[in-house]
């Protein structure tokens, strides 16, 4: 049995391969209990950077990229212990030289190269993870402020913390997987990102843009906008654009740098709703019935005082063909739906007043004289 397991294969005992496949097969078999475990020492250091989490959530978010980490982390530390072999290895008539190189690179690099790569992604992934815990707990907190912002600006820092992440990663692979200089790498970079700002202005203009956004604040997720022609909900602020369900329900998407150099209006913060109608009234309507039709408006608007905050019925205009009454009124900043149900209701009020008192309406006529039918 020591002859066996003392036996030497490819400059490596048998004995060394079987440990190394029983720590391996160990791994694989108990990653799940190894990684919840090492999740558990990873809470306890979450907890006391951010407070109220929830430890089963944390653990179920990460211990899928924490496996992984684990298993490629100790297969790799494990092949390492093992002698790379280096002289030609024949098997009958067919030999095998472990020193081939493609494109000047040996076996063994690339093999080095690869596992740290994998690695790398795999720590990457983790750290993406544990983010997106963070700003799960982050988003519970500001759920319960009336605030909406705060909740955006998680979603957008989010977003950003993982970009950042990713970038580190791919510095990283340079450094440690391809053996790289990156200090003369970035002031490449550097030179190049400049003259890529400049071809990408527009770019960099909507993301200083969506600073503004969420430092100023002229707007929040949820708020009801009109920008240029476009009237809807916010539903996202990205990096880049803001995103609209306009009420057609179409999706729009609008760069920062528009939503902060157009005039914006916030219907969302309007104090009151405003509604509009102008009667024009036949010209053989005499004095008294236009006096009392005024007095039967207003007594429509005394009896929804309720619903309508201010009101003001005014005789605006008189020419030969019509006498133009001017009716204005305003609701409490509710929903459309009922501020529509009260402009109908008052609507429908006028006319029964026009039809009590046998007013009729001016007609239309054309250049000619004739009425229009």
């Amino acid at each position: 049995m020591d002859r066996i397991f003392n036996y030497v294969f490819l400059d490596n005992t048998v004995g060394s391969y079987l440990v190394i496949a029983a720590i391996i097969v160990f791994v694989a078999l108990f990653k799940k209990y190894l990684s919840r475990y090492v999740a558990g020492l990873l809470f306890r250091i979450i907890r006391k950077l951010v407070k109220g989490v929830d430890k089963e959530t944390f653990i179920n978010l990460v211990v899928a990229p924490l496996r992984t980490f684990l298993l490629i982390l100790i297969t790799i530390i494990t092949i390492e212990k093992l002698n790379f072999p280096t002289t030609p290895i024949h098997f009958g008539s067919i030999s095998f030289n472990p020193d081939f190189r493609i494109y000047k690179i040996t076996l063994h690099q690339l093999v080095d190269t690869l596992s740290v790569i994998v690695i790398i992604f795999s720590f990457i992934w983790l750290l993406l993870r544990i983010i997106d815990f963070i700003a799960l707990i982050l988003e519970r907190k500001a759920n319960l402020t009336a605030d909406q912002s705060d909740n955006q600006l998680i979603v957008f820092f989010k977003d950003f913390f993982k970009v950042i992440i990713v970038i580190n990663g791919f510095l990283l692979v340079l450094k440690f997987g391809l053996h790289l200089d990156i200090g003369n790498l970035i002031t490449g970079l550097s030179i190049a990102g400049a003259a890529i700002a400049l071809s990408t202005r527009e770019s960099l203009e909507n993301l200083i843009a969506s600073f503004i956004i969420f430092f100023d604040k002229p707007f929040t997720t949820g708020d009801l906008v009109k920008v240029q022609n476009v009237t809807g909900t916010v539903e996202k602020i990205g990096l880049r654009s803001t995103r609209i369900r306009t009420d057609q329900k179409t999706f729009v998407t609008v760069p920062n740098k528009q939503m902060v150099d157009s005039i914006l209006d916030n219907l969302s913060l309007r104090s009151q709703r405003r509604a509009f109608v102008q009667l024009e009234l036949h010209a053989a309507t005499t004095p008294a019935k236009v006096e009392e039709l005024i007095k039967n408006l207003e007594a429509i608007f005394q009896q929804h005082k309720t619903d309508i905050d201010q009101y003001s019925v005014l005789l605006s205009d008189i020419n030969k063909n019509a006498f133009h009454i001017q009716v204005e009124f305003f609701t409490p900043a509710g929903t459309i739906a009922a501020f529509n149900a009260i402009r109908q209701k008052v609507n429908i009020e006028m006319i029964q007043a026009l039809n009590t008192l046998e007013i009729r309406l001016a007609a239309k006529e054309t250049e000619q004289g004739e009425k229009l039918v």
